[in-house]
Formats: C-alpha cells, structure tokens, sequence
C-alpha cells in the first residue's frame, strides 16, 4: 500500500491521553446536576464530540438549561487535571517521529478547541512536532460526525481527500472521515475494535504499528 499525501490526527485520545480523565471530570460534574451517569458511559455517550454537542445531549437528558457558565467551569476543572496528570498516547511520539521523518505532512483535526489542543498538545512535548497545523470543529458550520473539518484540514494542507488518511478513536471521527472520502484507521486502545471497524475504519491497537500501516515499512 502506497503511502498517503497527509495524515490527519484526531488529538484527545489518539495523540493524547485525555478522554479518561476528562470523562471522569465530566462523569463528577454531572453528578453534582443530578444525572448519576458512571465514566463508562461518559466515555460512550460523548466521545469524539465536541462540548457543545455534549451540552445539548445533557440538557435534553436533564430537561432544562444547564448554566451559562457550565462549559467555563467543566473545562476549568479539565485542564487543572490535565496539567497535573496528562500524558502522550503510548508510542505515539515515535509514531509522529516517523511519519515526520519519511516527508508526509500531518495535521491535528479535533473536536476541541485550539486552546485545548494547544494546552494538551503542549504539556505533553508534542506540540513542536505539529506546529500550527492545528485544526478545530469550531472552524467549520458541522463538527464530527460530519466531514466539514477533515476537507477543511486538507484543503488547509493543499492535498486531496482521497489520498488523505485519518487517525481517529471514535465513532464520529471515523464516520466524518469516511463521508470526506479518506481512508480512516482507528486508534482501538480501549478494546472498542469491533466497533470502530463497524463505523468504517480499518482498526489498530497499538501506535507502533502506525508506520506500517502507513506503508512506511
């Protein structure tokens, strides 16, 4: 298999390590407003998504408007967390190192904002490797599950959708770059292979086995 004109990485949870702890934040957050929803199902039920679209499923569970400042708050509590506990996706930094290394552009294409992926991306050293290649749903009308970010990512990058491919661990992400016409593989860490293969993408466990899959050798 050839190698791609561009890879484009989704952040949390395939570059870093954040979807358990800011499910756990969240899962907290949501006990203290009377929904008693466990970090398995945070996990399920959010993500991939952006806050907004998880502000708008939570007050459809609850009934009512959640506070206008509620999203302040949660990524408040969210980045503390992260600034104190936050690490790199396994592997994935001599992933990036390779794909770097053999002239391929890479892209982040996330559901989160610019200043999350700059902090996470930050306190975790992979920032330098990425620079401002930086891509979020708050930039396009439609976030995940849509393809609007990945054309947009590679219409930024100057290379065609169907020699772009995407990292993605969620379902959104996977069936967004699969409406962009990419080839998705999926970041299968949390034992969701089945699934993500069912959503389109050709799934992995591991970050070592990038490259390969890659066609880097």
């Amino acid at each position: 298999m050839s190698a791609p004109h561009l890879v484009i990485f989704d952040c949390d949870g395939v570059l870093v390590d954040s979807e358990p702890v800011a499910a756990r934040v969240l899962s907290e957050t949501l006990h203290t407003l009377g929904w008693p929803v466990t970090f398995e199902q945070v996990d399920r039920l959010f993500r991939g998504r952006s806050l907004r679209d998880c502000q708008e499923h939570i007050e459809e569970h609850l009934g009512r408007p959640l506070p206008e400042d509620f999203i302040e708050h949660l990524n408040e509590r969210t980045y503390k967390e992260f600034e104190a506990t936050l690490q790199p996706v396994p592997f994935v930094r001599e992933a990036l190192d390779s794909v770097l290394a053999h002239g391929l552009p890479v892209c982040v294409a996330s559901s989160g904002s610019h200043e999350k992926m700059r902090l996470t991306l930050g306190l975790t050293g992979l920032l330098p490797l990425l620079g401002h290649r930086l891509f979020s749903s708050k930039d396009v009308a439609r976030g995940k599950p849509f393809p609007d970010l990945f054309l947009h990512a590679a219409a930024s990058m100057r290379v065609f959708p169907e020699v772009s491919v995407v990292i993605e661990d969620s379902v959104p992400g996977i069936l967004g770059g699969r409406a962009a016409g990419m080839r998705v593989l999926g970041y299968a860490a949390s034992g969701n292979a089945s699934e993500l293969e069912e959503a389109g993408a050709e799934p992995f466990t591991s970050m070592r086995d990038l490259p390969r899959l890659l066609g880097l050798g």
